[in-house]
């Protein structure tokens, strides 16, 4: 009998533990509506060539600090040059705080964003950085858009690639969608994908929002091999950005 009673007190204790976890996660305003997830984004603004870099993000939810967040990654790239961004892996301070450093070896115009997911939300806040004598900026040769190599102005995407894609699995690929630090709500998004060693058949995936500025759609592979999927984003206003990603389905 006090074999049962323990094990019965062991459980209640797991099932409140449970509970008070789950509480400290979700918080919510007064209808029942989860807090945004807030990002204070501090970066060295100004620097010589070679100098260092510090990045760092204060992630709140209400007055949580919240130390525990799924992904904190800071995208660097240079004007103009966002086909070409690095990612670096932050450091958890604690308290909130998620930081790294980086440098560049050459004068110009760089950006740094920074990906944050946590508690089912996410944000990317933006800053830019001068380094030495800032950016050389040439005027657009005629015909060219001036965001060609790049998103229209506020705008972000940030795509999440599934980890371990196989073939005849289905794959939830998941883009988040900013305009000017919000969600950009709304818009129509279609997924391209093809494989590479059969580059003339392109598959066309619809992608529903989920939630606010969330895109959300599964594909299943047939094979095997390096593949390509270009996301394409278009809106009422005449908006059309486009981003391609390199995927390996093993």
């Amino acid at each position: 009998m006090k074999r049962k009673l323990g094990l019965l007190a062991g459980v209640f204790m797991l099932a409140m533990m449970a509970a008070c976890g789950k509480e400290e996660t979700i918080k919510e305003d007064d209808t029942g509506v989860p807090l945004p997830l807030d990002v204070q984004l501090t970066v060295t603004e100004q620097v010589d060539v070679n100098g260092i870099i510090k990045m760092a993000a204060v992630v709140t939810q209400g007055e949580d600090k919240v130390d525990n967040a799924d992904e904190v990654e800071f995208e660097v790239w240079e004007e103009g040059k966002k086909d070409d961004s690095v990612k670096i892996e932050s450091k958890n301070d604690k308290d909130g705080l998620y930081s790294a450093e980086t440098s560049f070896d050459h004068d110009g115009l760089f950006h740094v964003q920074v990906h944050v997911t946590a508690r089912g939300l996410h944000t990317m806040p933006k800053k830019e950085v001068t380094v030495g004598n800032g950016a050389h900026i040439e005027e657009a040769v005629e015909g060219e858009s001036e965001h060609e190599h790049g998103h229209a102005d506020g705008f972000s995407m940030h795509f999440m690639e599934p980890e371990n894609m196989k073939p005849g699995e289905a794959a939830e690929f998941v883009v988040h969608l900013q305009d000017d630090g919000q969600p950009f709500e709304k818009a129509q998004v279609r997924y391209e994908i093809w494989n590479e060693a059969n580059p003339d058949k392109h598959d066309w995936i619809d992608v529903e929002e989920k939630v606010a500025g969330e895109y959300t759609a599964s594909y299943t592979f047939a094979q095997a091999g390096p593949h390509k999927i270009q996301i394409h984003v278009t809106d009422d206003n005449e908006l059309h950005e486009h981003e391609e990603h390199a995927i390996e389905v093993n």
